[in-house]
């Protein structure tokens, strides 16, 4: 056999969390796996999650709970969640002496807080199991039949293998390497591409004065997303006000939804900052508390429940001198200030692109995937896992605990038919 080409049982494109454990899963099970990774090393993006700490998994839900927060898509992940989720994610690492812990709302760290130990697991695991790990490998090209691959090209050397698990990812973080070629081998190989779009992205918002809260954040914010007067969606945690719009958990989780709703037009973002009381109670609650505290100043009153701010700007929105004496405030000056604390209004300008978007959503059509094995129903040697699958979910390890589990079915499957 010419040395520029190498024959494998398994061969595995894309070196992030998914290829990672695929390729890892594959050689334990006896395979001779290569794992091809365009950049010069393994894992760049797996650096980036969760701030760098890298949210591993969450385990707040049973696979039910898990499944309903990827939304429509998320039935197709019963069967991959079943065979490798979060209890066999932790015990799979701490098994490797790297030990962790849950934090709020079920979020699952290493105790180092540092993904790098998180990255080196992984590549003992690959090391292990005797994976061979080509980086820089750029693949340019696939050689296949009907509905059969027999190889992929490289620049300097064809690759050939029995089966093929592709977990390239998809176009978020594009300067860790994920620009999105997986979309277009999937395409070239007959497979249908659902439109990728950022999701978990902060968004831009067309009022210049939302600049005036930058930095402040909200603990439970609720926030409902309005178009053509209809209410689309609601959400509630914590939010981040920024230069240019709105960020934090909430936001980011919103942006999905945001992102769809504006492919049919404007998107409005109506925050309640008293979301517990209707309009006629608010009112109430504060005519007392005015009759209570007249002599005080309409912002020394507002600070008491209120940050500086948030005062600052619902005030100046309501056109209210914030020196004015609470007994000398009108019933519509007062009704101003209940309408803006009950419907803050942000006009969406646009959910920001994939430099700044945590994952991709869309990607390649799950009807075209067997979910029990993570097989290609076009091509019959040929897998996905990760991000690269139309398949995501919100912040919190979610989408990391879909690439353990898709990674890890598609390298037990690829080895069962060898």
């Amino acid at each position: 056999m010419n040395e520029l080409t190498k024959k494998f049982d398994v061969a595995v494109i894309g070196g992030g969390p998914a290829g990672m454990i695929a390729a890892g899963r594959a050689a334990e099970l006896g395979a001779k796996v290569v794992l091809l990774e365009k950049n010069s090393a393994l894992g760049k993006k797996l650096l980036l999650t969760g701030n760098g700490r890298c949210n591993i998994t969450q385990i707040d839900h049973d696979a039910r709970g898990f499944v309903e927060k990827l939304g429509h898509n998320g039935k197709f992940f019963f069967s991959a969640f079943s065979a490798f989720g979060p209890k066999e994610v932790i015990e799979f690492f701490e098994q490797k002496k790297l030990f962790t812990k849950v934090e709020k709302n079920g979020r699952v760290f290493p105790v180092t807080d540092d993904a790098i130990d998180v990255l080196s697991t992984l590549t003992q695991y690959l090391k292990d199991g005797g994976v061979e790990i080509i980086t820089n490998a750029q693949v340019a090209d696939f050689e296949f039949t009907k509905n059969k691959i027999g190889g992929l090209k490289l620049k300097d050397q064809i690759i050939h293998a029995d089966r093929f698990i592709l977990c390239t990812g998809g176009k978020s973080y594009p300067a860790t390497g994920s620009t999105g070629d997986g979309y277009t081998w999937a395409k070239k190989l007959g497979h249908t591409i659902i439109t990728p779009m950022p999701a978990l992205a902060p968004v831009k918002i067309k009022e210049n004065w939302v600049g005036d809260l930058q930095g402040l954040s909200l603990e439970n914010a609720s926030i409902s997303l309005w178009q053509n007067e209809k209410k689309q969606a609601s959400f509630q945690g914590e939010m981040l006000f920024t230069h240019f719009g709105l960020s934090g958990p909430l936001i980011i989780n919103a942006s999905k939804k945001i992102n769809a709703l504006l492919q049919n037009g404007s998107v409005t973002i109506e925050l309640e900052l008293f979301p517990e009381l209707a309009i006629p109670e608010l009112d109430k609650k504060l005519v007392l508390a005015f009759e209570k505290n007249n002599r005080k100043d309409i912002k020394n009153y507002f600070r008491e429940i209120l940050s500086r701010k948030m005062l600052d700007l619902i005030l100046k929105l309501a056109e209210i001198d914030p020196d004015k004496k609470l007994n000398f405030l009108t019933k519509k000056e007062r009704q101003k200030i209940v309408a803006l604390l009950k419907s803050l209004k942000f006009t969406v300008s646009r959910v920001l692109e994939f430099e700044q978007a945590m994952i991709t959503s869309g990607g390649v059509t799950l009807k075209e995937i067997n979910p029990k094995t993570m097989q290609s129903k076009i091509i019959e040697n040929l897998f996905f896992a990760g991000e690269i699958l139309d398949l995501d979910g919100p912040t919190g390890g979610y989408n990391l605990q879909i690439c353990w589990s898709t990674g890890h079915l598609a390298g037990m499957s690829s080895t069962k038919i060898i």
